[in-house]
């Protein structure tokens, strides 16, 4: 059988490169657990458990039931995609815990083991230990966040302090629109049941708490460096320092925040393989070189693995105080793995430390595979090794080693920013245009100068120093800052991208990898351009909902040839924000409700088949197709309703409950509650079909499916 032969031939051309291959397929059985529209049942789990020992058995099992030598790889392969769904579904069990069903409005206490900053940029509060009025210890959420509003100050804020407030408190949220972002996904394995706000001063309840082990401990030391960091550095660079430092953005404003993601420089606030990648290396360099000086020591002592030994620890220290989160978990295994090279004197950075780090991540973490983090950490790296794994003989090497150095920091930016440029475009919708020049002109200083001031000052500390450190520091990262935010106002710095269809992605994933970690002709390692270019064309092919309506009832937007309109100013702005977004739109919700104005309303046919749209107090009304469509609110909504249904609305959206007449499909908050958030499209008999957001996200434990709540 000629066509089984080959696949076997290929296989076994991937020999001494299958580890490479690994984490690609426990991703892909992590992706496949999360794609469902179900929680499998017992039987299913059963079978999936029974698949994996049986695909297992076929790769180490006895001789009579082992595969042949070339197809035991593909049985590994199955063995690998059994054990990540397996993985991901163990994990979204043991992370369960109690969500609120229902708007709370009431005291709360509970115990800070956060601070951060929403998106309005108010500080916010994540709290365990958590008490609310009139609810059983087993219903409670294990953890809620708060956003603070109104006149605080009260009591200091601070990891360990127990707090007490009135909150407005609610169910995590669904999809804005149907298959988008579901941030309950997200919250559920944050073990967060509730999010909300106050408006009423946060008060101490009880002394603060000593205890909540290493975790709190470390978190403390983080909170208590930034903010002597920002005490000797004022201002926007002093909270820029911490941040690289400690991980502790609770203090970066707005403004500058936007300028570093406008300019494609954010990623310099995320520690991540290039700060871990700065510090140890700075270390590891800086400790051998004062060891080779001391012709004593240098002679009788390994001291390159001496100064890998005492790097890795650094790593770890950084590792711990920062938080940990998926993109320095992943950079803090990478330069284990390298530094554990050195110590045994095998090849540090190879295809293979990315492997073993992208395996643990996943591992301790699946649910890591479905975020930007993850994604974007990973592309960059692996696109880099490749990159200069094929430039390792180029005669470019036999350049000054200033030129070297310049051509690595051009290479370097170009190839990281190409490799996560696809990921960055589809989960924040916008592409820097000149992140290039940005990361050019910013990112020498930070690897030559704010880096290893960081280290230096965490080494003067102790002395009482640590203030000269950082002085050296302040005109680097003021550059830096002044960089984003002269990037971020050129002309067209930002183009605005729509959110791919689900598939793109991984489309594109699988393409990539193929090319670079596929062993043979190189015919064959370029079919992997095949999906590249596949998903390229199914992004640009996408069309977006012609109508979406927000689960409130209360906001509606229509695509018309204008961009989205929106039926008012403000009000429901997450979800207004989210769509534009969404459409590859940079307008505001005020000037897409300005796009309604009585001049613009006759359409004469849209981009969805909307042909008509009116505007009234209470009242938006609009054609799509031959179906009409109206949207009632205020306070004479539920009086009005009568009326639409009587004129021939095939769908009425009202913001209050309200009875719905005989034969009229009515969708108020309980019904929407129900249904989330919808997508509406003009059907191929011309009448309109109907998408939930609910019905797109499944039946799953954090949409309070089985195992759910």
């Amino acid at each position: 059988m000629p066509p089984f032969d080959a696949i076997g031939r290929a296989v076994a051309a991937q020999r001494g490169h299958l580890l490479c291959w690994a984490p690609v397929f426990l991703g892909l059985g992590i992706g496949l657990y999360f794609a469902l529209p179900a929680e499998p049942g017992p039987w299913g789990w059963a079978a999936l458990a029974a698949g994996f020992v049986l695909a297992l058995a076929a790769v180490f099992g006895p001789r009579c039931w082992r595969l042949g030598e070339n197809w035991r790889p593909l049985a590994g392969a199955l063995a690998l995609v059994a054990l990540g769904f397996l993985l991901a579904g163990a994990r979204a069990q043991m992370v369960a815990a109690p969500v609120l069903g229902f708007r709370y409005y009431g005291p709360l206490e509970g115990r800070i083991v956060a601070v951060d900053r929403s998106g309005s940029d108010a500080v916010r509060l994540t709290l365990d230990r958590v008490v609310i009025a009139r609810m059983a210890p087993a219903r409670t959420p294990a953890r809620v966040r708060v956003s603070l509003h109104g006149p605080q100050g009260f009591v200091r804020i601070r990891p360990g302090l127990r707090v007490m407030m009135t909150a407005n408190l609610s169910p995590p949220a669904g999809p804005v629109e149907p298959g988008g972002f579901d941030f309950r996904r997200k919250a559920w394995f944050d073990r967060l049941g509730a999010v909300g706000y106050t408006r009423t001063p946060v008060l101490a309840a009880a002394a603060e708490d000593g205890g909540g082990g290493a975790g709190l401990a470390l978190y403390r030391a983080r909170l208590a460096i930034a903010q002597w960091v920002r005490a000797r550095m004022p201002g926007d660079a002093g909270a820029f320092a911490a941040a690289v430092m400690t991980g502790d953005r609770s203090a970066m404003g707005r403004d500058v925040v936007e300028d570093l993601r406008a300019s494609n420089l954010s990623h310099l606030l995320a520690i991540s393989g290039l700060h871990m990648g700065l510090v140890t290396g700075f270390i590891f360099a800086a400790l051998r070189l004062g060891l080779a000086l001391v012709p004593g020591l240098a002679l009788r002592w390994p001291v390159k693995k001496i100064a890998a030994v005492a790097a890795l620890l650094a790593g770890a220290f950084y590792l711990a105080l920062s938080g940990g989160n998926v993109a320095t978990q992943r950079a803090f295994v990478m330069v284990a793995v390298m530094f554990v090279a050195v110590i045994f004197e095998r090849r540090a950075v190879t295809l293979r430390a990315v492997a073993v780090a992208a395996l643990i991540v996943l591992a301790l973490r699946p649910e890591a595979l479905t975020g930007p983090g993850f994604q974007m950490s990973f592309a960059a790296t692996v696109a880099l090794v490749a990159v200069f794994g094929w430039l390792r003989g180029w005669p470019g090497r036999r350049l000054p080693g200033w030129a070297r150095a310049v051509l690595a920091v051009v290479i370097s930016s170009a190839v990281a920013g190409a490799a996560t440029a696809p990921i960055a475009a589809a989960f924040f919708n916008r592409f820097a245009n000149y992140g290039l020049l940005a990361n050019l002109l910013a990112v020498p200083l930070m690897g030559l100068v704010v880096m290893p001031g960081a280290v230096l000052s965490a080494m003067l500390w102790p002395l009482g120093l640590g203030w000269v450190a950082l002085a050296v520091m302040r005109p680097a990262i003021d550059w830096i800052l002044g960089v984003a935010h002269w990037v971020a106002g050129l002309e067209g710095a930002l183009t605005h991208v729509p959110v791919p269809p689900w598939g793109v992605l991984p489309l594109m994933a699988l393409g990539g990898l193929w090319i670079v970690l596929w062993q043979g002709r190189r015919a064959a390692r370029l079919a992997g351009l095949a999906p590249v270019a596949a998903a390229l064309a199914i992004w640009l092919a996408a069309d977006r909902p012609a109508v979406l309506i927000s689960d409130s009832g209360r906001l509606v937007g229509v695509l018309t040839e204008a961009g989205r309109v929106l039926n008012k100013p403000r009000g429901d702005a997450f979800a207004a924000r989210i769509w534009l977004e969404n459409d590859g739109d940079g307008a505001s919700q005020a000037e897409a409700f300005a796009r309604s104005a009585p001049a613009r309303l006759a359409l004469g046919g849209g981009p969805g088949g909307v042909n008509g749209l009116a505007r009234g107090k209470g009242r938006f009304e609009l054609r799509l197709g031959r179906a009409r469509i109206v949207q009632l609110s205020g306070r004479g909504a539920a009086a009005r309703l009568p009326e639409a249904c009587a004129m021939g609305a095939a769908l009425v959206v009202i913001s209050m409950v309200a009875p719905a007449p005989e034969g009229c499909d009515v969708y108020d908050p309980s019904r929407l509650a129900r249904t989330g958030a919808l997508a509406l499209d003009r059907g191929p008999d011309g009448g309109v079909r109907v998408v939930a957001a609910q019905a797109v996200a499944g039946d799953r434990p954090w949409t309070g499916g089985r195992g759910g709540r």
